[in-house]
């Protein structure tokens, strides 16, 4: 769910997003999301929900 939140404000055509206009913007969102899904999976393992 985070992610989809994420994507969704950034798939959005907003005429004013600063950091629309800066030029690491797209690689920081895609750090986020990938930071996001990293404490996810780490959530996830600890709580017994994956297992290999």
């Amino acid at each position: 769910m985070p992610l989809t939140f994420i994507a969704g404000v950034y798939g959005m055509n907003f005429r004013w997003m600063p950091e629309l206009e800066w030029k690491w913007g797209y690689f920081a969102t895609l750090g986020v999301m990938a930071l996001v899904s990293l404490m996810i999976l780490i959530w996830f393992k600890k709580r017994g929900w994956l297992e290999r």
